[in-house]
């Protein structure tokens, strides 16, 4: 399988219109959260990502809340909003949760959760599965300029005993663009730009 993984396009329509065009040659799209900017422009975002022509699997970022993401795809088919929830698509199981975990210190606007709350939501699929999330683990690809980690404690324990193919996160723009691993289990900070990722079986290439 061939993944395009995005996050982070915080309006940027020119980002939006570089992921759609290389879509065309991937069989499914993530967009890992952060769509709007501030919780406006959701609505233009996904617009202009809607003329993906392949599945797409998203999350809500911290700059727009689930009900919002929700509204802004209504009636686009193929696109599928995962936040606690799991999905099976095209032989691919998804599991997703999004928000910014642990909780940020933005103030009123931004959408977070607890790492209480987020393990309540935490809830491994049967079988093999791609994990989507707006924050990234702690350790991995969560380091701001400071070198503070900022990922969250609750998503490192699920990947470390659930063991995902691979996870999909972005949050943290200092890592856009960038892969690590835990325990031999890839990470992707994707990035507004699209990362490019294939797996062949449970192998991935």
């Amino acid at each position: 399988m061939r993944y395009i993984l995005f996050s982070d396009v915080h309006c940027n329509l020119d980002a939006c219109e570089q992921i759609v065009q290389r879509a065309r040659n991937f069989d499914f799209a993530i967009g890992a959260g952060d769509f709007g900017l501030l919780r406006e422009g959701v609505q233009k975002t996904i617009d202009a990502l809607a003329h993906i022509g392949i599945p797409v699997i998203l999350v809500p970022g911290n700059h727009e809340s689930r009900d919002e993401l929700a509204d802004a795809c209504k009636g686009l088919d193929s696109f599928h909003m995962l936040h606690g929830e799991t999905l099976q698509l095209g032989g691919v199981t998804f599991f997703g949760i999004g928000c910014g975990i642990p909780e940020t210190p933005f103030g009123p606007w931004t959408v977070d959760l607890s790492e209480d709350d987020a393990e309540l939501l935490l809830s491994r699929p049967p079988g093999p599965f791609v994990f989507v999330t707006h924050s990234p683990p702690f350790g991995c690809l969560d380091a701001l300029a400071n070198q503070q980690h900022v990922g969250s404690r609750a998503i490192r324990t699920f990947v470390e005993q659930s063991r995902p193919s691979f996870v999909v996160c972005g949050h943290i723009h200092e890592h856009c663009n960038q892969q690590s691993e835990i325990d031999g289990i890839p990470v992707v900070n994707a990035g507004p730009d699209g990362f490019e990722f294939e797996t062949r079986g449970d192998e991935v290439c």
